[in-house]
């Protein structure tokens, strides 16, 4: 009997960017349709399976990320980057926000794969990089060996257990990058009442993502609990879940904040914030208060980080610069008077450095914000895919 089960190989890249994953495609071997591009990384990734068994998925929300990659039609720009995220129990693929994790991957892959000419003579390249999900441009200082991208180095990141290649990466004007406005809702706090009559105070920050901040202690969490105690919590998980909900609606996200799991599992981006404290991170490895501004606790795709998300580590930055949000009540950061404020925010795997650069000293006026990343390119290949999900590519 004909085996009617036809696959065909679809070449890829696994990419390693911070401390996410995620398989990178060029735009021309996918179908132009949306649909089609959804069902195609759903099979790839193994979705929606808890464990993503028969495919490419790692069974984590930071590792199972898809990046489409083709050469820019801006001006101010070399390469266009659409990421997806994609859910592990459910057939929906979240287009709506970045990540800025494997942003700092999509300059090595763009050197790697041609579309950004590496500069030969050794020094850095450097990779203009719009974001199709929100419009924005990032750029990405990669140091090169030849014609790739480097990949050994002494940088060290949070949540990475090797060193690598550092890379410098500028998200430029993030602010409003989905919503328009640094403060979507139009106030520095918002009131919000909760399903048992608690009520509580959050901010809504757009920069890079717009991300929703609360204290920990209003949620009865200490703030330097570790992912593995969070997510034996299932009643902090539902009212992190609950407050992210009703932040959808106010965004217009979503209709009901019953929905916004089903609907925008990925924005906003939520998290619980409390002052610089000692606590013990995930390799049990001690952290100062003196060495951080803030302790962090994300999340992502309902699940705690295990890290932070560089999106959120941006909000988080600027927020911190916004006099009378809820970050900024929590810290005694001031601003620099040089335009450029160091934010360092602790989390479960370590410390994440950003570097908000405002202008005239207007907090709510961000020219850029710099982080620090490494990548790796992990493998070149092909993925087998049903033949009929290919149907019209060239």
């Amino acid at each position: 009997m004909k085996n009617t089960f036809e696959t065909l190989p679809l070449p890829c890249t696994i990419m390693r960017g911070g401390t996410s994953r995620a398989i990178f495609f060029r735009a021309e071997n996918l179908p132009a349709a949306r649909p089609s591009i959804e069902k195609i990384l759903l099979n790839v990734l193994g979705s929606p399976d808890v464990r993503q068994i028969n495919g490419l998925g790692g069974a984590t929300p930071q590792t199972s990320k898809v990046a489409i990659i083709s050469a820019s039609e801006f001006e101010d720009a070399d390469v266009d980057y659409l990421f997806a995220q994609v859910d592990i129990t459910s057939e929906l693929i979240d287009w709506g926000g970045n990540c800025g994790n494997i942003s700092s991957a999509v300059g090595p892959y763009a050197i790697n794969e041609g579309l950004v000419e590496a500069n030969l003579d050794g020094s850095i390249t450097p990779v203009r990089i719009h974001n199709v999900n929100t419009g924005k441009i990032i750029v990405a200082q990669v140091p090169v060996i030849g014609s790739r991208a480097a990949v050994e180095g002494t940088t060290f990141i949070a949540g990475v257990p090797t060193p690598g290649a550092r890379i410098d990466l500028d998200f430029l004007k993030p602010t409003g990058a989905v919503s328009g406005k640094v403060l979507p809702t139009g106030h520095l706090q918002d009131e919000m009442t909760l399903s048992d009559g608690r009520h509580i105070f959050v901010s809504v920050v757009d920069a890079a993502n717009p991300t929703v901040f609360v204290r920990a202690q209003d949620i009865n969490m200490v703030g330097t609990e570790l992912p593995a105690e969070i997510e034996s919590r299932p009643d902090i998980l539902r009212v992190i879940e609950e407050i992210r909900g009703q932040a959808a609606v106010w965004l217009g996200l979503t209709a009901s904040a019953d929905r916004a799991s089903a609907e925008t599992p990925g924005l906003p981006k939520i998290g619980f914030i409390s002052p610089a404290t000692d606590y013990t991170m995930s390799s049990g490895g001690k952290i100062s208060k003196n060495d951080i501004d803030l302790t962090v606790r994300m999340f992502s795709i309902r699940s705690p980080h295990k890290a932070c998300q560089i999106t959120a580590g941006i909000a988080t930055g600027v927020a911190s610069l916004l006099p009378g949000t809820v970050v900024a009540e929590m810290m005694s950061l001031k601003a620099s008077a040089s335009g450029s404020t160091e934010v360092r925010l602790g989390h479960p795997s370590g410390v994440m450095q950003t570097v908000v650069h405002h202008i005239d000293g207007k907090m709510d006026q961000v020219s850029k914000v710099s982080v620090v990343r490494t990548a790796r390119a992990i493998m070149d290949g092909v993925v087998h895919v049903p033949k009929e999900l290919l149907a019209g590519v060239k």
